[in-house]
């Protein structure tokens, strides 16, 4: 059985360049990024989910919280992922999605998950959950395992990628099932990041985003 394609970047890429994914490539989800969050404070997406749903869009909500390497906010705690997780909750109930679809903790590092990400990880779904909604974490598969062991309703996005460099990629995009990210219980595997697309309304006719393979059609659905 294979995944379902999908894709996120960072800025919504613009009404016609979303029409024209939709009707000409097997994309049928797309990351949808919440702002301002910790790490992230490019609103574009923001108030977009009705239009994209009646589009046909399935959604990825994400969040990208405290980090530990790169750039962005960087204070992991107990304390801020009770009150990251809060308002990640916030965001989905003021964004219109229903009580029990799934918001994902962005986390850019890579392995080990260190105590601090734990605590704060751990914090950040009870209080996803204590606000009506199922916690997700994309994170890497080199410890999506050690996420599942913190809170086991978890729902995971993990990533494993080949190369992080600009690098074109024809369509049709890869569907391959999520499993073969290295973990299996993955419900979505970030395959490519940094992906340069053909789309004609795009400046110059290219696009960079990152793909994905999923479960679902609309990962956030529980």
């Amino acid at each position: 059985m294979p995944g379902i394609p999908g894709f996120d970047r960072s800025d919504y890429p613009g009404d016609d360049v979303m029409t024209w994914l939709r009707a000409h490539t097997n994309l049928q989800w797309c990351g949808y990024y919440f702002a301002p969050a910790p790490s992230h404070g490019d609103t574009s997406w923001m108030a977009r989910r009705s239009a994209l749903v009646a589009a046909g869009w399935g959604i990825a909500p994400i969040y990208v919280g405290q980090q530990i390497t790169g750039p962005g906010s960087h204070n992991p705690s107990a304390g801020q992922g009770t009150t990251d997780g809060a308002s990640a909750a916030a965001f989905m109930a003021s964004e219109g999605f229903e009580a029990g679809r799934c918001v994902y903790l962005d986390l850019e590092n890579g392995p080990p998950l260190t105590t601090q990400l734990c605590d704060y990880v751990a914090t950040w779904c009870d209080a996803v959950l204590q606000g009506g909604f199922l916690p997700g974490v994309y994170c890497s598969h080199g410890f999506a395992i050690d996420v599942h062991d913190l809170r086991s309703d978890v729902r995971i996005w993990a990533f494993n990628v080949s190369a992080t460099r600009s690098h074109p990629v024809p369509a049709p995009f890869p569907d391959t099932h999520p499993s073969g990210c290295g973990y299996l219980g993955a419900s979505a595997w970030q395959l490519g990041q940094s992906c340069v697309i053909d789309v004609p309304p795009a400046n110059l006719g290219k696009l960079i985003v990152d793909l994905s393979t999923a479960l679902s059609a609309d990962p956030s659905q529980a």
